[in-house]
């Protein structure tokens, strides 16, 4: 599965993270605020996926944000936007990678 994961970007994900955090990268939950509520990484900010275009300005430019969410696939829907907006970005796919990172 190393080498599966690997061709499709997967890496060391744990480790990505990990190092994103050291350096003070934000961690964005994308989630609905009831999902959130039900539970969520340590540190995490909660901007509801359809919130993240008018959130912009939380987001500093040249920053890295963490992105989570239940499956990965919101996180994935908003990167775009926020690279846009001159961040790095990280999708870590379900917020439980987060915190098993952390």
């Amino acid at each position: 599965m190393g080498i599966l994961s690997s061709l499709l970007g997967g890496g060391n994900k744990t480790e990505q993270i990990q190092q994103a955090i050291a350096e003070g990268a934000m961690i964005v939950d994308v989630r609905s605020p009831g999902e959130f509520a039900q539970g969520h990484a340590k540190g995490s900010v909660n901007i509801p996926v359809q919130n993240v275009q008018r959130s912009l300005k939380k987001f500093k430019p040249g920053s890295t944000v963490i992105l989570c969410c239940r499956s990965g696939a919101r996180a994935g829907s908003v990167q775009g936007i926020i690279e846009g907006h001159g961040c790095k970005t990280i999708n870590a796919g379900p917020w439980q990678n987060v915190a098993k990172a952390q």
